[in-house]
């Protein structure tokens, strides 16, 4: 049975789908029970200078009231805090706490040790092959998490 486009879609997604779920479940056994990926997009949006809801909004084409929610959520898990403006009392900016900077490298670190699974499982040489194809495809430089997109869902609860 030949494949469309929307399999192939589908198959691209399933692998970020397969990656994102195991890192997820991996976070957990390690302590960080409460971590979903778009946490994590959101935290690396707010430490590459998004610090007010608005401007997370922004970053990752969600509503303002979305960013808000995940704001909030992740300051009372402590992943963020607040700083003062000294040159504006009104303003408090939000900054990634070390916490969530530790749970952001955990996070690195089990990617690398996916990525190790799949080499094992597929080859060295295949693997490089399918990088490079997907580099040929997609371009050489990763999606940046807080660029505008349509399929990120940052007020996931669980």
């Amino acid at each position: 049975m030949a494949r469309t486009g929307a399999d192939l879609a589908l198959l691209l997604l399933g692998g970020f789908r397969v990656l994102a779920d195991a890192a997820t479940d991996e976070l957990a056994r390690r302590g960080y029970v409460d971590m979903r990926p778009a946490h994590d997009f959101a935290m690396r949006a707010i430490a590459a200078s998004a610090d007010n809801a608005s401007e997370l909004g922004r970053r990752l084409s969600i509503s303002k009231q979305a960013a808000a929610k995940t704001i909030s959520l992740l300051e009372e898990r402590g992943y963020l805090a607040r700083a003062y403006d000294h040159t504006d009392a009104r303003r408090k900016p939000l900054y990634v706490t070390e916490f969530g900077h530790a749970v952001m490298r955990e996070g690195e670190a089990i990617f690398e040790e996916l990525r190790a699974d799949w080499e094992r499982q597929l080859g060295t040489e295949d693997l490089k092959k399918l990088e490079s194809t997907l580099i040929a495809l997609v371009g050489a430089t990763p999606i940046r998490i807080d660029a505008p997109g349509r399929i990120l869902s940052v007020t996931d609860e669980a």
